[in-house]
């Protein structure tokens, strides 16, 4: 058994998808989320780039004294995952590989959608796993960056998103796709908008609570779990506006952030 806190990292309010799973399948864990929300978007930067930003939220979140690291970004799980594996001692978690998993578990006519940012879509990165999984699947990438700004606004389910989400999703409709991965930590908060365009016969894959469900396991297997039942508690750090963090978070939540706290992470 351990107390210690998970860390959680995204590169923004997004991973609050995953950490409100987290908390409700481990409630008895203790979290630290960091949000680098003076550099988002991740989605339109280079490797080098996230890698470089991802690194440095790692040594704040190691300040910290974490157990694990759940990297609840897409966009740094394509990009980042291996380079941090090997550079890094500690455990860590990315949200590509649960959510490939569970796409290939859900489709039955081997056609698979993917969505989310540019970086993702363009690194492959779902496309390479569901193909180690399922070497026979089609598999439809769109990148549909809109959708952030339509969460963060709260716009989640208006008209706005339903025409956004339609505009972005006919070419996955005509390729008759039966599941679809939300491979952005904001796409869960459109799941009644994109069923809405899709239709009940397209499986919506929430990487979030396949990542929740796999942080679970793996802290399990290396003995990591706190000995609390209940009673887990946040901490919240960004490196940029925390007011707009818990604006926008809370809506997330659906629960108040009372704290959020300002760090500078270019100096680490």
């Amino acid at each position: 058994m351990d107390d210690r806190p998970i860390g959680v990292f995204d590169s923004g309010i997004g991973g609050l998808t995953v950490l409100k799973e987290i908390m409700e399948q481990l409630p008895g864990e203790d979290i630290v989320y960091f949000g680098d929300t003076a550099r988002i978007p991740y989605g339109t930067r280079s490797k080098e780039t996230v890698i470089k930003y991802f690194f440095q939220s790692v040594r704040f979140l190691l300040t910290k004294d974490i157990k694990a690291i759940v990297i609840a970004c897409n966009t740094a799980s394509a990009l980042a995952m291996e380079e941090a594996q090997e550079a890094f001692e500690i455990p860590l978690l990315g949200v590509i590989e649960p959510g490939a998993k569970a796409a290939v578990s859900a489709t039955k006519n081997s056609i698979i959608g993917v969505i989310g940012t540019e970086g993702t879509i363009n690194s492959q990165s779902y496309q390479r796993k569901i193909r180690q999984m399922l070497p026979s699947a089609e598999i439809i990438g769109i990148p549909c960056p809109l959708f952030v700004s339509i969460v963060e606004e709260g716009w989640e389910n208006t008209d706005v998103a339903y025409l956004t989400a339609k505009k972005y999703l006919l070419e996955l409709k005509e390729h008759n796709i039966d599941s679809l991965v939300l491979g952005c930590t904001h796409y869960p908060a459109l799941r009644y908008t994109i069923n809405k365009v899709l239709g009940d016969n397209v499986i919506l894959v929430n990487p979030a609570y396949e990542t929740a469900k796999a942080a679970k396991i793996m802290l399990k297997e290396k003995n990591l779990l706190s000995n609390k039942a209940d009673g887990g508690k946040c901490r919240f750090y960004v490196s940029d506006n925390p007011e707009k963090f818990k604006r926008v978070g809370g809506n997330m939540l659906k629960k108040e952030i009372a704290s959020v706290e300002k760090v500078n992470i270019e100096s680490l």
